[in-house]
């Protein structure tokens, strides 16, 4: 049951954002999908692989811990019931944000398209504006002190250096 619920959740969100939403984009712009030719453009499609290896890990993590420590799903219809501080919580608050972005940057990158780009920074701003006028309020209200606490230490979207450990130390 648990594995439809991340499907479910997997298709309606972050499936939107790097599938759809880009595949719209693309065919809109008329961009076909190539090998770059310049060093310049080949050595950002390389890039991109390594961006888009980071976005993956992170989402992927983030949507283990949620499943396992969280019990719950990446949907705010079906949000984890515990709150998750460890693996990439503890260096970001929103590491499965962080995936997407990097995801989106990532297809920019590798089909050199600027429209992409755009969306990529479209996105990243749309969870700024959302991520503390709707969510963070309701992860306040349902897990309190210790949500308070771990907003206190880990930063929302840019990564703190270090790993924000639980015990203070």
């Amino acid at each position: 049951m648990i594995a439809l619920r991340h499907v479910a959740a997997i298709a309606i969100l972050p499936f939107t954002a790097t599938a759809l939403i880009p595949w719209w984009i693309l065919r809109s712009d008329r961009t076909v999908p190539a090998l770059a030719t310049s060093p310049g453009a080949l050595a950002v499609q390389a890039a991109g692989v390594l961006v888009l290896a980071v976005g993956l890990m992170l989402f992927a993590s983030s949507l283990r811990r949620f499943a396992t420590e969280g019990k719950g799903t990446l949907a705010p219809w079906d949000p984890p019931r515990r709150l998750v501080v460890r693996g990439p919580y503890r260096f970001v608050r929103n590491p499965m944000i962080s995936g997407v972005v990097f995801i989106l940057a990532a297809e920019s990158m590798l089909l050199t398209s600027g429209p992409l780009a755009v969306w990529a920074g479209i996105f990243l701003a749309i969870n700024l504006v959302y991520i503390p006028l709707v969510e963070e309020p309701m992860l306040r209200d349902r897990f309190g002190d210790a949500y308070r606490e771990y907003c206190r230490h880990v930063p929302r979207i840019f990564p703190r250096a270090r790993p924000w450990r639980t015990d203070g130390a």
